[in-house]
């Protein structure tokens, strides 16, 4: 069985495919559907499918992100797919845990410098079995509604602290998230007292599942429960929304405890690696 490049008419059984696993193919399936196949944007994608139904998909992002979901490839059926990849730049790789480490020991990337190089535990919520913490003074405001220098600020904090960018970096990068996310209205700040005190956001979004990610509260604001208090609210949004599930994967065992607070379960295991040197190739 071959690979072969997918084409727009391979696009809703991509999706159906994908929607399978959603727990790990929130990131391929928001970028499908916001930026299709072969488009300009940096989170467009290239996707090569094996079998009719398909039963294998491999993708890249034009930034370079591999995202995969190949639950039952041969070893020789992943090496095929890296080598369709071979001479792009490459800027990291977001899939199931196990698939994610057999793509990196067989690319010869184990050894490739990382910022970042986890494996988290996965989370999942059925919405209407949220648990809403007490909200007394907290309001949840777009990030327009505070000083882009506090967010912008929080941000590089946390590229630094979670991510392991060098600071230059960190600084250049989250102006630039934080525009992305303006754009896309896909983050809030939680308010306690008109006090800006955490951040939260959705880091992929369907109609029907959002996916959790960049939470960030202050080292001097933590162990109030801001955090949970400001994912909490941002997904009473989206349930008011139509959403009727969320995803994350937690960074951390107080943030998994913090997840678990409102309602998460856990649900497998997601690795996330970004390399040193993006515009290196594969």
């Amino acid at each position: 069985m071959n690979w072969r490049l997918a084409t727009d008419a391979d696009v809703p059984k991509i999706d159906a495919f994908l929607s399978q696993y959603i727990q790990t193919s929130m990131f391929p399936l928001a970028n499908l559907r916001d930026f299709g196949l072969r488009g300009d944007d940096p989170r467009s994608l290239n996707i090569w499918v094996m079998g009719d139904g398909p039963r294998s998909v491999f993708a890249i992002t034009n930034e370079g992100m591999v995202l995969a979901q190949c639950p039952d490839c041969a070893d020789a059926e992943l090496a095929a797919a890296i080598a369709l990849i071979r001479g792009r730049k490459l800027f990291g790789v977001a899939s199931e845990a196990t698939q994610a480490r057999r793509i990196m020991q067989l690319a010869g990337w184990e050894d490739r410098p990382a910022t970042l190089n986890s494996d988290e535990p996965g989370f999942t919520l059925q919405l209407g079995d949220l648990v809403l913490p007490d909200t007394t003074g907290a309001t949840l405001v777009s990030l327009g509604d505070v000083d882009r220098s506090v967010s912008e600020a929080w941000r590089e904090s946390y590229l630094v602290e979670a991510m392991d960018f060098a600071p230059e970096r960190a600084q250049v990068q989250a102006k630039k998230d934080i525009e992305a996310y303006k754009q896309r209205d896909s983050h809030r700040v939680l308010l306690v007292d008109d006090q800006p005190v955490a951040m939260t956001g959705f880091n992929a979004r369907l109609p029907e599942v959002v996916q959790i990610g960049g939470v960030y509260t202050p080292p001097n604001l933590r162990g109030r429960s801001y955090a949970r208090l400001a994912v909490a609210l941002h997904l009473i949004e989206a349930r008011n929304g139509g959403a009727s599930r969320a995803v994350l994967f937690a960074a951390s065992d107080s943030a998994a405890r913090a997840y678990m607070g409102i309602g998460f379960k856990p649900a497998g295991h997601f690795s996330l690696i970004l390399f040193t040197n993006p515009e290196e190739p594969a």
